[in-house]
Order: C-alpha cells, then structure tokens, then sequence
C-alpha cells in the first residue's frame, strides 16, 4: 500500500476583539437614600456588561457629588484618564447628565 503525503496549510483564525467596557454612575448627594441608588447603579452595570459576550468588564468608575459642576469627582477623572490611556472604549451611563450639566463643564472637568 502506497503512503501518500498531504501538506496542510493552516489559516490564521481571526479572534474577534472585546470591547473594553466602562460604566460612570454618579448621584447627586451623600443621603442614605442615594449610596443605596447608587449602590443599584453600579451592580446593574457591572452585571450588564459582564453578561454581554462582546464586552470585557473594565469597571464602574462612581462618584458620590452634590452637583455634577461643583466637586472634584475622582471616578469622572480617573474615567477620562483611563479612556485617554486606551484602557476604555466605550462608556454606558444612565444619561449624558451623569458627567455633566453642559459641553463647557464637561471640556473642563476633562482637562483636570
């Protein structure tokens, strides 16, 4: 019996990138009331992405502010930092509102 020899070329099998996934939850005071709300915020978020099969979980940056305008918000700039950075792509948030009041605000709360 005759052997017979067969090359295999194999292709490269293109593993579909991830999008990295962000979420900013913020609300506006320090009541009880509101670290429950926000507590909420951030569990409905990390579940949502971590259950979406094109998403990779990268965190929930929160903020505890009494006005989106007025405080220093660690979460909002860390968040812009690290979508600087390239370690976001994208962000969901409750509404456009959650980062700032108006585009002038929100210019200069990123420049921070």
């Amino acid at each position: 019996m005759a052997r017979e020899v067969k090359q295999v070329t194999f292709t490269e099998v293109a593993i579909p990138k991830l999008t990295r996934v962000a979420a900013y939850a913020r609300v506006s005071s320090t009541k009880d009331a509101m670290h429950h709300s926000l507590s909420v915020q951030v569990s409905y978020y990390s579940g949502l992405i971590q259950q979406h099969p094109g998403w990779q979980y990268v965190g929930v940056y929160a903020d505890e502010a009494k006005t989106g305008t007025k405080d220093t918000r660690d979460g909002f700039v860390r968040l812009v930092s690290d979508c600087t950075a390239g370690k976001v792509d994208m962000v969901i948030t409750k509404s456009i509102s959650r980062f700032a009041r108006n585009t002038v605000t929100l210019r200069s709360e990123e420049r921070r």
